[in-house]
């Protein structure tokens, strides 16, 4: 049974980033049904019970790009019957042009999610006016769903910059995005007029909810599909922090989640990373030895040896990371 719509205020905590975990065959071209469901169904179990917020899926690492509609329905209908309105679960409905969009965003309203992460189409470069009457048409036809924008520069040849803020949050439908630009965040937040929840990656988070605690009360991570621990205990320490007013160990904590990104991007490049990024998190993942996100789905298959290594050494400091603080809390 479909919940009602989401708002702004139903967006808080960790919320999970999940690949769409591939069969062995996956990086074949002539590969169908190339989805693992029983695994899918699996971590999304599994992040319930470590306490996530929520869920994104279908995104770039999601493989939205090179899963089949059919393999999608799939995937979100498991998803959907798994988590039994536990926690909210977003789909992905990018495509290459509005009307796709829209027949995929009705679609997977129908199968149950809560609501859809939505990037711009991988096409033509678009300005600001373009970009902004994308989602107001997809809003329009799509009524009852909540959107997240995906605000990823590399992705969609878009910067996202302050007027396309500024309108985007005329909006309803758009409670959040999925945001990286931390340093113009103070700026994007009051051109937003805090209508939508921006929400950045896990090792932000502890600078956003100092620029802004009650407006930042959201973010996303990959991370805890490498073992939840550390994101949960952000979370956590960050809204002791809103409340006591001591940021010290949500701080320290995000020093510790920060070194374990120290190999994941290549010379430090986020836009090298992006080149790359589906195999670079799922070899993170594979790696980090919590799930089993599968071989990389076609093109995007393939990746220097030397770039992979870089995300398996990441997801073993994340793993190690984990294991560390589930040690201290047993203490």
């Amino acid at each position: 049974m479909k919940r009602d719509m989401l708002t702004v205020d139903d967006v808080t905590g960790c919320w999970a980033i999940m690949p769409t975990p591939s069969k062995p065959n996956a990086s074949d071209p002539s590969a169908t049904d190339t989805v693992d469901l029983d695994e899918t169904a699996r971590v999304a179990e599994a992040l319930v019970a470590a306490g996530v917020d929520g869920i994104l899926s279908l995104g770039t690492l999601g493989e939205c790009a090179t899963t089949t509609w059919d393999e999608k329905q799939a995937y979100m209908r498991t998803l959907v019957e798994t988590l039994r309105g536990r926690i909210p679960v977003f789909g992905g409905t990018t495509g290459l042009n509005t009307r796709d969009s829209i027949a995929m965003t009705r679609a997977a309203r129908e199968i149950g999610v809560d609501g859809v992460m939505l990037g711009l189409p991988m096409w033509v470069q678009p300005d600001v006016p373009t970009a902004v009457q994308f989602y107001r048409d997809v809003a329009a036809a799509c009524p009852d769903v909540a959107i997240c924008v995906y605000a990823n520069p590399e992705a969609f040849k878009f910067e996202f910059p302050r007027a396309f803020w500024a309108q985007i949050a005329e909006i309803p439908q758009v409670v959040s995005a999925k945001y990286i630009n931390i340093a113009a965040l103070y700026t994007d937040l009051n051109l937003t007029r805090r209508r939508i929840r921006l929400m950045p990656l896990d090792v932000d988070y502890y600078a956003a909810a100092r620029v802004d605690p009650e407006a930042c009360s959201a973010f996303w991570t990959s991370g805890a599909v490498c073992g939840p621990a550390p994101a949960i205990q952000l979370r956590d320490l960050v809204l002791e922090a809103r409340q006591s007013g001591d940021w010290s160990k949500a701080k320290a904590l995000t020093d510790r989640i920060g070194m374990t990104y120290r190999t994941l991007f290549p010379n430090g490049s986020f836009k090298e990373f992006s080149v790359y990024n589906i195999g670079i998190e799922k070899a993170r993942m594979d790696a980090a030895g919590w799930m089993t996100a599968g071989p990389v789905r076609p093109p995007y298959h393939i990746v220097p040896e030397a770039i992979l290594e870089g995300g398996r050494e990441s997801g073993r400091q994340w793993a190690k990371l984990a294991a560390e603080l589930e040690r201290e809390a047993g203490r």
